[in-house]
């Protein structure tokens, strides 16, 4: 098959492409590497600085539009898989959709359906936009409502949602959002991870704690917390631990940096690990963040518990880290059940195959 993967999202269609590649398909990736973390792409889709960086941006796809056509697959990572405004953007999806033989929406962040589930219905008990009955009332929250609820970007989704092939959800809590709208066109598939064979890192005479921040993103995903939680427990226990910070950095550095930890400390408030968690877990790094039993149980999954879990607050991350910190000897098996995790469940190759099916399909 022909497939054109359009937009990225913290490696997710580079490495899908990589998989895809493998089983015989014809595949192209147009993006822009998703922003400072520059993943690879075929076609390079980011929008350069200054006031005619949109002009710049909609003309080079104007010019690649002619090649976008006669794809047995052309799949889009989020409504928004341009960086361009909605109003832009409609008129270039309606020309992907009449000169291409299926359209796919991957719900794999943030859109409407995620802003206005967490804010209305609350299928989860805590997400990035409530906390129980709750509502968040952080700015970057309240910023995500205001660009999503009653905007164009809002029905841009709406409308690709309702016309596409099909919906591709990539975590537990985007399928929650989506199935309630589109039961029988979302299909779950798990993010797609490219291991490295090794075996899991001895933990040292230090117990090693990583923590990604994003920038402008520390509030939003609870990074501020998790940190915060970190420096307490290292301010206790010198001798014990030691912590490793990553700000905004390429996603070659990141993850050289990334590579040296026993810990990582990621999505206060994410139900299941993401791609930066997977990452990290498919090197035998074990996620302190999101592993709810929802998680496990959509990928029939009863035996691995590899995450350690946590709730959305200081004492939680604090205590979780401390008992990690205090007992090492509780890594290793964490460690070795993490790369089985992955393996079991997001190999590439295997997930891969999974698209493979739903696009015939």
């Amino acid at each position: 098959m022909r497939i054109l993967l359009l937009g990225e999202y913290s490696n997710v269609h580079n490495t899908l492409a990589q998989g895809l590649r493998e089983l015989g398909h014809d595949v192209t990736v147009a993006s822009n590497g998703d922003f400072w973390k520059n993943y690879p792409r075929d076609i390079d889709l980011a929008r350069s600085d200054g006031k005619l960086g949109g002009v710049r941006l909609l003309a080079k796809v104007c010019c690649q539009l002619p090649r976008w056509r006669g794809y047995d697959v052309v799949q889009l990572i989020n409504p928004m898989f341009l960086e361009l405004k909605a109003e832009r953007i409609g008129p270039i999806y309606h020309y992907l959709r009449r000169h291409n033989r299926k359209i796919l929406l991957g719900a794999f962040g943030m859109d409407w359906y995620w802003v206005n589930e967490c804010v209305t219905r609350k299928p989860l008990r805590y997400s990035d936009f409530n906390i129980g009955k709750a509502l968040r009332t952080d700015e970057p929250a309240l910023r995500e409502r205001r660009d999503w609820l009653g905007t164009a970007k809002g029905r841009l989704n709406q409308l690709i949602a309702r016309e596409c092939d099909a919906i591709v959800s990539g975590l537990y809590e985007y399928h929650v959002c989506y199935t309630p709208y589109f039961p029988t066109k979302t299909h779950f598939i798990p993010f797609p991870i490219r291991s490295v064979s090794v075996t899991p890192a001895p933990v040292g005479a230090k117990v090693k704690v990583f923590i990604g921040i994003s920038k402008g993103r520390s509030v939003y995903k609870g990074t501020d917390i998790m940190l915060r939680a970190a420096e307490d427990v290292l301010k206790q226990f010198p001798d014990r631990m030691e912590l490793l910070k990553a700000e905004g950095l390429p996603f070659a550095e990141y993850q050289r940096l990334m590579d040296g930890a026993d810990v990582l400390l990621d999505q206060l408030y994410g139900y299941t690990p993401a791609m930066n968690a997977l990452l990290a877990m498919s090197k035998g790094i074990v996620c302190v963040g999101g592993g709810e039993p929802e998680g496990y149980a959509l990928l029939g999954e009863d035996t691995l518990r590899p995450i350690v879990n946590v709730e959305p607050s200081f004492e939680s991350v604090r205590n979780k880290l401390e008992q990690l910190v205090l007992h090492p000897d509780m890594l290793q098996d964490l460690k070795t059940q993490s790369m089985a995790y992955i393996s079991r469940h997001h190999d590439y190759i295997k997930v891969a195959r999974q698209y493979e099916a739903l696009y015939i399909k």
